[in-house]
């Protein structure tokens, strides 16, 4: 089921990759923090900065909103506060996603290479789909899951585990690639491996990062394909 095309050099065994997108292949957290400028500013919030927004670096969308909530005291609806900041990302993720080089890369060479893949976000289903249509990458990732779809969300392991399930993958055969603590967190407790370039680098230190097993504690400026198919070609389960 995963030999490798002629065109991979690497051996990855039984290995399925699940990747986190927020961070991790794209840097789409400047386009949510302006969109979260937009929503909160509609609801009288408008003193959130850079750094209030890093403390939700990692947890989906709607647990973001529920935070909110409380400690603003917004008393409009949850699902209005969450359509609001939808349509502001969407807007801006159309207009402008940069997936980062090295992550471009290393799902070129996990594609090549036959592995299985897909994508397990904290954003909504719309847009995953959409920053994976207007990035090129869907051509190699064609599978996702949203924490929308799961009753919990990160650090809680139910997106993993149901990335696992579609895939018809054992979660000891899955590497996760994440950027984020809660991230960490929710691989360890799915039972899955798991790669992590932290984007919040005050976060590197976090204990979920000691759980690990491939820590780029540089975040993407260390991250490097080859080292990342090195790691798991040499870690990778037998078939």
């Amino acid at each position: 089921m995963n030999a490798p095309h002629n065109d991979s050099p690497y051996r990855f065994g039984d290995t399925a990759v699940v990747f986190d997108l927020d961070g991790t292949l794209v840097d789409s957290e400047p386009n949510y923090f302006k969109a979260s400028l937009g929503t909160l500013a509609r609801y009288g919030v408008t003193d959130f900065t850079w750094a209030d927004h890093e403390t939700y670096v990692g947890i989906s969308t709607l647990e973001t909103i529920g935070i909110w909530k409380r400690k603003y005291g917004i008393e409009a609806p949850a699902p209005d506060l969450l359509d609001d900041l939808n349509s502001r990302y969407l807007d801006l993720a159309r207009a402008d996603t940069h997936v980062f080089p090295q992550m471009r890369l290393f799902v070129e060479r996990l594609h090549a290479a036959g592995v299985r893949m897909i994508v397990a976000s904290g954003s909504s289903p719309e847009a995953i789909e959409s920053i994976l249509t207007g990035t090129g990458l869907g051509a190699q990732l064609t599978r996702y899951v949203s924490a929308d779809e799961v009753e919990r969300g990160k650090p809680a392991p139910d997106v993993f585990l149901e990335a696992a399930r579609r895939l018809a993958v054992a979660p000891a055969h899955c590497v996760v690639l994440e950027d984020a603590a809660p991230g960490a967190a929710a691989a360890h407790a799915a039972g899955m491996r798991c790669i992590a370039l932290p984007y919040v680098a005050a976060q590197a230190d976090d204990p979920a990062f000691t759980t690990v097993d491939l820590l780029f504690k540089g975040g993407q400026e260390e991250f490097t394909a080859r080292a990342a198919c090195e790691w798991l070609e040499r870690s990778a389960p037998s078939l």
